[in-house]
């Protein structure tokens, strides 16, 4: 089941991270989400607008144009658009003539939240996911740039849900090629927000780990939640023993099929000691290492659940799968193929 994903409505009634809140300010950003090319700037408020990439006039892409005191001007004839897209000015036309109704543009729905620009492109049916760290005096944020993957946004979730992969992929960073079997996975409720699953990991402390972790043993032990909200929003949960969290948000926004938006960004209940650089470099380095995997498979991910064989430790992903099935309107698949009857949930 290779499913189109720029074409289903559900995704475009979703909420996508595709921008830094810092880099939509004096010039016109363009994204492309679903397909869909989309111009962001700030208006005259402060707020950001979100409006296809196309001037109602001739067809020039607005994000080639410039902003002028909140307003976004046209490149090609210096229509003026201001707060909710609205036309203000058409250079060409006699003072006090009304602007066509017509050119005022049809916005999509943007939101900006843990420092990041969230774009829908069609009615929201659900919030943007709530990260309870955001608003606790007690941790502090750090955003990392947004990026693009030659990958399906399908893959980066099935692997952001997976722990199967970290002595093999993660060499570089914290895996450990000892420890390979994978406990019986539970699922549950994390929070409101989130459904995953609850582990424990002993994980290599590299240089770089150490500034990660707060400690200098060689190895260290984690205690750790996984879980998605749909659809591609993954929030892993770092907890150890001296009483340090570390909470990632890992986000992937379709640009197609094949090519994908991700940042993450990460909450911590530290002293500061460490720079926001520094301690980012070591999941930079991991985000890496899966780049670097994920760029070599073809195609999306089939979500179908016979086509791929899955295991117990798959477990995660393949709710994953069946609940964005299920959110996407397609007709339920058969059950899962598995290597035991415990994997199949």
């Amino acid at each position: 089941m290779n499913m189109i994903l720029s074409d289903n409505p559900a995704l475009l009634s979703s909420w996508f991270a595709v921008a830094r809140s810092i880099e939509v300010g004096s010039a016109p950003v363009q994204i492309t989400l679903l397909n869909r090319k989309v111009v962001l700037w700030r208006g005259p408020s402060g707020e950001v607008i979100g409006a296809p990439d196309r001037c109602p006039h001739r067809e020039a892409p607005l994000s080639k144009g410039t902003v002028s005191d909140g307003c976004l001007v046209c490149p090609y004839h210096g229509w003026t658009f201001g707060d909710e897209g609205r036309l203000v000015r058409v250079p060409s036309s006699t003072e006090g003539v009304p602007v066509p109704p017509r050119g005022h543009l049809t916005t999509v729905m943007v939101e900006e939240r843990y420092g990041l620009v969230w774009v829908c492109l069609g009615t929201p049916t659900s919030p943007i996911p709530t990260i309870l760290e955001e608003t606790d005096p007690a941790f502090r944020r750090i955003n990392t740039e947004v990026d693009t993957w030659h990958t399906s946004a399908t893959r980066m979730v099935d692997n952001f849900l997976d722990i199967t992969h970290f002595p093999f992929v993660h060499t570089g960073t914290f895996g450990r090629a000892q420890d390979t079997h994978v406990p019986k996975i539970e699922l549950d409720m994390l929070d409101n927000d989130w459904y995953g699953y609850r582990y424990e990991i002993r994980a290599n402390n590299s240089d770089l780990g150490t500034l990660a972790s707060g400690q200098t043993d060689g190895v260290v032990e984690r205690a750790m939640t996984t879980g998605f909200n749909l659809p591609f929003n993954v929030r892993s949960e770092i907890h150890y023993g001296t009483g340090l969290s570390h909470i990632i948000l890992l986000l992937s926004a379709p640009i197609d099929d094949v090519t994908t938006y991700f940042t993450f960004v990460v909450w911590r209940n530290d002293d500061f000691a460490v720079s926001a650089e520094e301690i980012i470099r070591f999941d930079l380095a991991i985000g890496a290492e899966d780049k670097r995997m994920l760029e070599l498979l073809d195609g999306v991910l089939t979500l179908d659940q016979t086509t791929l064989v899955s295991v117990q430790a798959d477990k995660c992903s393949v709710e994953w799968r069946r609940k964005l099935i299920e959110m996407m309107g397609i007709a339920t698949p058969p059950a899962v193929a598995v290597s035991s009857p415990s994997a199949a949930g």
